[in-house]
């Protein structure tokens, strides 16, 4: 804990090549099938095309449901990417509230190819080109993220960019290999909540504290989750995509019933993290202020931090449940489902349980990390102030001795 700075650096640096290194190896492994049908030539591709002209339209507006368009569009495209790359085609953009995307002259859009085999394949329009503008978006936000946060705003990005390597090339495959959902889900909270408060705050005891108690907090609530799950009779397999997750099951063994409580861990993360650094912090501060304080007295000020604090971050993930949902709760309302169905109803008592559990672990997140601060960061700050006056004793001594020596 009190090495030099230089080599607590080269120990975080070589623990994410670490990392990197293991995520690399695993992905190169062969993915096991299960279950195989025998192969089929039947496929569908999603490429790049290139609208040459507009041959013809008949479009008409729909004022009734936002200004969408119906109709129909003649198009020649070209081919920009994938094995189909240069080919000229003179296809119909079929126009209509679920695929309403309008073709321009010029204008980049994505096709579907969708083949019976290599000889006979049938080109439609299915979206627009998003890619360019979301990746400017995400890249305006890493901007201004670095630009208002200076140094710890660069560290956020670097964060950020950690935790979504880690959903992507990790998190997912070990799902997808097998691995217990669970297992994963514990394996990225721990790793991303350790890189993250490590990049932000150092290698302090602040940064540690908020790492174990936010690791506790996820747990108690994935802990609760399983429980409450149980109870109330929900598993992966009453999720709303449960028939096409089941068929990725048989081929691959993927373990379906834990999904569910992979994703209340996960989705919990964000607010857990935030409640646990935010106590560390003050807990910190407090006692820096006045070192003469117990450790009572600061699990005290913790506490009293973390009370302002349970009610928003539980609010936050109310409604953020909320917004996820938004379209389902539109369609219950509209049908004017009564209690006992909507009370009862697979979807809405995941959203309970989801909800409740990350709210537990928030409000629990509070007294765990408010003692563990309250233990941790006293005797750290004691044992560097020690470090640091035998430093600089050393360094006396070391210029006396330098202007006795002739």
């Amino acid at each position: 804990m009190f090495a030099s700075k230089k080599t607590r650096v080269s120990l975080f640096i070589g623990f994410i090549l670490c990392i990197a290194l293991g995520m690399y190896l695993f992905n190169q492994s062969p993915e096991t099938k299960h279950n195989e049908q025998g192969s089929s030539t039947a496929s569908k591709k999603f490429e790049k095309a290139k609208v040459l002209q507009v041959i013809s339209e008949d479009l008409t507006r729909d004022s009734e449901r936002g200004g969408l368009y119906n109709g129909s569009q003649e198009i020649e495209i070209k081919i920009l990417s994938g094995e189909h790359k240069g080919e000229v085609h003179k296809i119909t953009n079929n126009v209509s509230v679920y695929l309403n995307v309008i073709a321009k002259k010029g204008q980049t859009i994505i096709v579907n190819i969708d083949s019976a085999d290599p000889k006979y394949y049938l080109v439609s329009v299915y979206s627009y080109y998003r890619a360019p503008l979301m990746a400017a978006m995400v890249l305006l936000f890493f901007c201004v993220l670095w630009w208002i946060g200076g140094k710890k705003g660069l560290k956020s990005v670097l964060g950020i960019i950690f935790t979504f390597a880690c959903i992507i090339y990790l998190f997912i495959p070990m799902l997808y290999r097998g691995y217990s959902p669970v297992f994963a889900s514990v394996l990225i909270v721990i790793l991303t909540t350790c890189v993250t408060l490590l990049l932000l705050n150092g290698w302090s005891a602040r940064s540690w504290a908020a790492i174990l108690g936010t690791v506790c907090g996820v747990l108690i609530s994935g802990v609760l989750a399983y429980v409450f799950g149980s109870l109330v009779h929900i598993s992966g397999y009453n999720t709303a995509e449960v028939d096409v997750l089941i068929t990725i099951s048989d081929e691959t063994g993927l373990q379906l019933g834990g999904m569910l409580f992979a994703g209340i861990l996960l989705s919990s993360l964000g607010a857990i993290i935030d409640v646990g650094i935010s106590i560390a912090a003050s807990v910190h501060e407090v006692y820096m202020t006045n070192p003469k304080l117990t450790q009572r007295e600061l699990f005290a000020s913790g506490i009293n931090v973390g009370r302002d604090m349970m009610g928003t971050m539980a609010n936050t993930l109310i409604l953020a449940l909320t917004g996820t949902t938004l379209a389902s709760l539109m369609i219950l309302y509209a049908i004017r489902a009564s209690f006992n169905q909507l009370a009862n109803m697979n979807m809405v008592t995941i959203e309970v349980v989801q909800g409740i559990t990350g709210c537990f672990g928030v409000v629990l997140t509070v007294p765990i990390v408010a003692f563990i601060s309250s233990r941790i960061i006293p005797n750290f700050e004691k044992k560097a102030a020690i470090a640091a006056a035998k430093e600089t004793l050393q360094l006396h001594i070391h210029e006396e001795q330098q202007t006795i020596t002739p």
